[in-house]
Formats: structure tokens, sequence, C-alpha cells
């Protein structure tokens, strides 16, 4: 971060796109963030491309989630 802080995120999903460009979703938990890298490990740059990365990577989650129980 710019004040020095380092966050260790983990890998919590890959996705790839049309063109076959491979994407890490990362998530820290202490400050409930999510970030995406490229296939090098290297944060994105353009933030409109990676939170359509992290839209797509959150229906996939979503649709791949067991139904919830009827209470």
């Amino acid at each position: 971060m710019q004040d020095g802080t380092e966050l260790r995120f983990e890998v919590v999903g890959l996705v790839e796109d049309d063109e076959g460009n491979a994407y890490a979703v990362c998530y820290n938990e202490t400050a409930d963030e999510f970030v995406v890298t490229d296939q090098f490990g290297e944060l994105l740059e353009d933030e409109a491309l990676a939170q359509e990365i992290l839209d797509d990577f959150f229906v996939l989650a979503e649709e791949s989630s067991p139904p919830e129980e009827p209470a």
C-alpha cells in the first residue's frame, strides 16, 4: 500500500476470458477486499476490467453454490 503496509491476499478463484487471458481473484479477509491480478500476479491497472472480472466471478460463484435449504 502507499503507506508501506502490506496486505496478504489468498487466491479464491481463477477466471479466463474469451481470448484465453487468465486472471486470479484474490481476497484479504482482514481488509474485506478483493483484487484481480493477471496471469503473472500483477495487479490490473484497468479498474473497469478488474470490476468486470469480479462481477463475472461473483455470478459464477453464486451459480455454483448449493441452494439454500428452506426454513
